[in-house]
């Protein structure tokens, strides 16, 4: 079959990008919305790197700081007002993975002010989002180069994504550096959850040519630094950092056009009913998506294992001990009404996973952890 790739982003990486040269925040327009959350952005670092490049590039800034882990449609909607309201022509998105998802659905609510929040899942916009910059602070989504913004609805607690090529950031940096003040447990989740995106996107049918290399190159970066934080139970120095964020990226870069499996929307449930952390959640599903892949795609698997240089059992124990979550005792029931949200529609996801699981199938997952 033939392969496809498309990542329209201009990705700035190393130490130092973001101040490298401001004048690319100034490419975008005069006077931009910072969207962000309370604390990473600030801790990092990064906040304060780029006021300094777009001070220097000219560009006023205002600030929004009310994006929380899995981001409300409310919240990005009341910032898609506020870049009305103070003229702003970009959106620059500081932080995790929610911080990103937001700012290009901030994009999008800017420039339609007809949009309620809700309406951000139609995908119908009279005009194009506003340009949008991205800087990363930590090693897990790859959002600063895939086409998604995961969002929560409001009415019904519900993380739903959303795609598209309305979606893409027009200039995204990718500093390492940005990564070192996050603790040892926002450190492991992250990292599970790129090894996920890794992972997952390497036995969708769509995984081969480029996108394959892309993908193995991800486990080469992400696995030694996985089995490190099991080793050591500490953070990690500069170099493994280094290690996980370009992992991420080239993870991102892979599920962009390949997409993830159903340890992902699975993942979601622990996340709205558990308040198990994103990396984890997907994390808890992944031994039963491998225990299928040897079923369903051996010959993927042992390749796999191989870049690794890793055996299936070792693998499973490296997860497990670093997802570390406790029972949760879903009965027969509760997993049938969970899972009665895909009865009508499935997830594609379920599709490209190893023998195409089944709404049955999901239920019986969730009932077992």
């Amino acid at each position: 079959m033939p392969f496809e790739m498309y990542m329209p982003v201009r990705l700035v990486w190393g130490d130092g990008a973001v101040n490298a040269d401001p004048g690319r925040f100034s490419q975008l327009g005069s006077r931009c919305l910072i969207v962000t959350g309370k604390h990473s952005a600030i801790s990092s670092g990064a906040l304060g790197d780029a006021q300094r490049a777009l001070e220097t590039a000219g560009v006023a800034y205002t600030l929004y700081d009310g994006i929380g882990q899995n981001p409300l449609i409310s919240a990005c909607h009341e910032a898609g007002a506020m870049a009305r309201e103070t003229g702003a022509q970009f959106i620059l998105g500081i932080g995790g993975g929610s911080p990103l998802d937001a700012a290009k659905a901030v994009a999008a609510y800017a420039s339609n002010p007809q949009l309620e929040a809700s309406d951000i899942y139609k995908k119908i916009f009279a005009h194009a989002p506003l340009p949008v910059a991205l800087i990363g602070t930590t090693a897990g989504t790859g959002s600063e180069v895939t086409a998604v913004s995961v969002l929560t609805d409001d009415a019904t607690g519900r993380k739903k994504s959303i795609s598209g090529p309305a979606f893409y950031a027009a200039l995204a940096f990718a500093d390492p550096k940005y990564t070192y003040s996050l603790d040892y447990d926002f450190t492991v989740s992250t990292a599970l959850d790129a090894f996920a995106h890794n992972i997952e996107a390497w036995f969708t049918p769509k995984c081969g040519g480029v996108l394959k290399a892309l993908a193995a190159e991800g486990f080469r970066l992400l696995w030694p630094s996985l089995t490190q934080l099991k080793n050591t139970g500490e953070v990690p120095g500069e170099a493994t950092r280094a290690n996980l964020y370009y992992g991420s990226i080239y993870a991102g870069m892979v599920i962009n056009n390949c997409g993830t499996a159903f340890p992902h929307p699975v993942g979601y449930i622990l996340t709205e009913n558990c308040g198990v952390p994103h990396g984890k959640a997907c994390a808890a599903f992944l031994p039963a998506f491998l225990e299928r892949a040897r079923r369903f795609a051996p010959d993927a698997l042992t390749e796999a294992l191989s870049i690794m240089g890793e055996d299936f059992d070792a693998l499973l124990q490296t997860l497990r001990q670093l997802t570390n979550l406790p029972r949760f005792g879903f009965s027969r029931e509760q997993a049938e009404a969970y899972a009665a949200r895909w009865q009508d529609e499935p997830p594609l996801n379920f599709k490209s996973s190893p023998g195409s699981l089944t709404v049955a199938e999901a239920a019986g997952l969730l009932a077992e952890v």
